[in-house]
């Protein structure tokens, strides 16, 4: 049985520096404790131990001897170890007849561990048994051993929330770094592709990989983004938004520069057109960059689907992004300033609803556009079960009571309604929230100067976007700088068989992604007339002619 160590409070066989510190707690962060070698005398290796995780109730400590007698130790954190793996090692390190007394002959002959790993210091040690791994001491050795015997996942994969669809994998990532990584592989089966794993937060520790296809992603790439992750000098990384907001280009754009995603095929498909994909712990959002514009208007549905359907649908999100960012404005431009630009009987009619409204419509506009977004809000941060009803409910009666109560008119009420489904067609959420976000200084300048006031607002957005970039790539690629072979993946999406190149607006080893050897092939046999594939009417028709005949 594997029991808890006694809490210790420095006493019997702790140490002091000339400070009167501990030598086991006198450091701040774990990686200080690199520089601490562990002690070939097991039992001031407990002693060091048990001072160190003094009131830890879950780190467990346990004694016991390796036969024949070898005094040994197991440091392992309760419910991050799998205790039936540990019964089962400790178990077989006390058969007789083993003859091991190094570390290095236990890991070679005798533990039933697949993954294990020698460190020399604490700081190595504890930041892989705080991650769920369990080291093992032995007498006079001044190495451990890392035992690979953590629990199982607490979440199973299930399908992702955030970024489902019709017609494509169901499965998404989950909280545990292992586990996604190896849903990455299985999608993508070649030793190119590379998994370098580094270690961010002084107190977290968190563990972070770096996916890339060694042959297609460009080395200056991948240099810069190790080099920004190990300039990250932060207490603790808590999710992948930490990440994203210490090594994005540009902090104060509203609009992002890097792509997060919970689906696998998404970062396969990212992999395999160059690009860089950064896994951490803890989180099942995923970051992929470089990450330009017109790729927030992209679903990784519309890679599954026929071309003719993913196009449509792209000129439909185009379309109604455009309405959700102008919509608003337009709207208070036309009634405010260029009344002419309607038919009379509409203005008529706008007009007469408007005239019982007490507010001009800059701030008609802004009442009802903060409304909708806090019941928006409101809808997302309440349970599910009510959440969606409450949002449309409080949507109806609010909507229905301002306009009998003269608060805002219903032509408003309807302009309102239009812009918030328009922004619901974005697939990407933090892009949505950008173009959200923009609608206000775009309605302000419609209040002021009509649509002099909207087209400088767009003027300047544009020379917003013209000027960021995403790790060296230009935000608005491939439409500026223009490259012509990429437009087959920007406002529509080409058959499968005409994108035979990855993109080249960003550096790529290799551009070849497919050949032309099937579509080809179909068209020399025949293609859809299928003269080399024998039917049954033709069978038919012969035997008439032998009939007849």
């Amino acid at each position: 049985m594997l029991r808890r160590h006694p809490d210790a409070k420095g006493g019997a066989g702790s140490r002091t520096n000339n400070d009167g510190k501990d030598a086991a707690t006198d450091y701040h962060f774990i990686q200080e404790l690199k520089q601490k070698p562990i002690d070939r005398c097991l039992e001031q290796n407990c002693q060091t131990l048990t001072v160190m995780f003094t009131d830890c109730s879950d780190i467990v400590i346990r004694q016991f001897a390796i036969y024949p007698g070898i005094p040994a130790l197991l440091l392992f954190v309760d419910g991050l170890a799998n205790s039936q793996l540990l019964n089962d090692t400790m178990r077989a390190l006390m058969l007789p007849d083993n003859g091991a007394a190094t570390v290095e002959a236990i890991v070679q002959s005798v533990l039933p561990v697949s993954q294990t790993t020698l460190v020399d210091n604490y700081g190595d040690l504890l930041e892989a048994v705080l991650g769920g791994d369990t080291a093992l001491f032995v007498e006079d050795n001044d190495r451990a051993a890392l035992l690979g015997v953590r629990g199982p996942e607490k979440r199973s994969i299930s399908e992702p929330e955030t970024e489902t669809v019709v017609r494509g994998p169901k499965e998404g990532f989950t909280e545990s770094l292992r586990t996604n990584t190896s849903m990455i592989r299985r999608k993508i089966k070649t030793p190119h592709l590379k998994m370098q794993a580094m270690t961010i937060g002084r107190e977290s520790s968190t563990s972070v990989v770096i996916c890339y296809m060694e042959d297609l992603a460009m080395p200056s790439l991948i240099e810069e983004v190790v080099k920004r992750l190990k300039q990250i000098d932060t207490d603790a990384i808590l999710e992948s938004g930490f990440i994203e907001e210490l090594i994005q280009d540009d902090a104060y754009s509203p609009f992002p520069q890097i792509q997060y995603t919970e689906r696998p095929d998404v970062i396969a498909g990212a992999l395999l057109q160059g690009r860089v994909a950064i896994v951490i712990d803890g989180t099942p959002f995923a970051l992929i960059v470089p990450f330009v514009f017109m790729q927030i208007l992209q679903a990784s549905e519309d890679y599954y689907e026929r071309f003719q359907i993913a196009s449509l649908l792209r000129w439909l999100r185009y379309i109604f992004m455009f309405l959700s960012l102008t919509t608003p404005g337009l709207y208070v431009a036309i009634t405010t300033f260029h009344q002419e630009l309607l038919p009379t009987t509409l203005m008529l009619s706008v007009a007469a609803a408007r005239e019982a409204i007490p507010f001009p419509a800059v701030i008609e506009a802004f009442i009802m556009e903060i409304t909708f977004e806090a019941l928006r809000e409101a809808g997302i941060r309440l349970p599910k079960a009510v959440g969606s009803a409450v949002s449309i409910l409080g949507a109806l009666v609010v909507g229905q009571a301002a306009v009998q109560a003269g608060i805002v008119s219903a032509p408003m009420v309807i302009v309102v309604s239009i812009t918030g489904i328009a922004s619901f067609t974005i697939p990407r959420f933090n892009g949505a929230i950008a173009i959200r976000m923009l609608r206000f200084p775009i309605l302000i300048g419609a209040s002021l100067f009509g649509f002099y006031g909207i087209f400088i607002c767009l003027m300047i957005l544009l020379g917003h976007l013209a000027s960021l970039r995403s790790f060296g790539v230009p935000y608005l690629s491939p439409l500026g700088p223009l490259s012509y072979g990429d437009l087959k993946d920007v406002l529509i999406r080409a058959p499968w068989w005409k994108m035979q190149k990855r993109p080249e607006f960003m550096a790529i080893k290799d551009t070849q992604r497919m050949d032309s050897k099937l579509p080809d092939l179909i068209a020399r046999d025949g293609g859809v007339n299928g003269s080399s594939i024998e039917h049954t009417f033709k069978s038919t028709e012969e035997g008439n002619e032998h009939g007849s005949g």
